[in-house]
């Protein structure tokens, strides 16, 4: 009987081992699985501002005439970078189904190359599947030397199924440092020699 018993408790923390570890093995997977999931999610629905970052074709359609959408461009620097974004046009009017271009500058402020990625994003969130671009410096890393200017066009075009109570378009360009192509700067440097010390 005790036998029985000693076996059985043996059998039932084993069924209890192999659980968790298949419960853990399952966590592990979905929150593996969570950010590429996450990330097509927002570019089939438009939510969270995810834009496509591939060339797209410009549809040559008539343009509505009709309405008049403004297209806001905001710049942004994320931290670690030291370059600077900008735009002269600020915003621009244009009917759906009409091409636009708008050129953007970067400067590198430093005395090194750097790498850096302008990450896009667009409000509102039901507009992002409406904005194509065919041309945009946010499809691929960009370099710059020390000191260097470069200008760079965004050629796009809001299609003409754009919501008809969609009347202004922001697109929003945040630069960032690409992981393991740049020298730390010589603040994070001084920074990191100070806690050694």
């Amino acid at each position: 009987m005790a036998r029985d018993e000693t076996d059985e408790r043996r059998l039932g923390v084993k069924r209890t081992v192999w659980r968790s570890v298949a419960a853990l093995a399952g966590m592990f997977a979905f929150a593996f699985a969570l950010v590429p999931l996450y990330d097509v999610f927002c570019k089939v629905t438009g939510i969270n501002g995810k834009v496509d970052t591939t060339a797209q074709a410009l549809v040559h359609e008539n343009v509505d005439e009709s309405r008049t959408v403004t297209v806001q461009f905001i710049t942004r620097s994320g931290s670690g970078l030291p370059w600077r974004m900008e735009t002269e046009t600020r915003q621009v009017r244009l009917h759906p189904g009409q091409t636009s271009e708008v050129n953007f500058t970067f400067v590198n402020q430093s005395d090194a190359v750097s790498w850096g990625r302008a990450v896009p994003s667009v409000s509102p969130s039901t507009a992002t599947r409406h904005v194509r671009k065919a041309s945009c410096f946010c499809f691929e890393e960009q370099q710059l030397q020390a000191g260097e200017r470069l200008e760079l066009p965004l050629v796009f075009q809001l299609d003409r199924d754009l919501p008809p109570e969609v009347g202004t378009v922001t697109l929003v360009y945040t630069l960032y440092p690409i992981e393991g192509r740049n020298e730390p700067l010589q603040a994070d440097v001084q920074t990191i020699q100070g806690e050694e010390a």
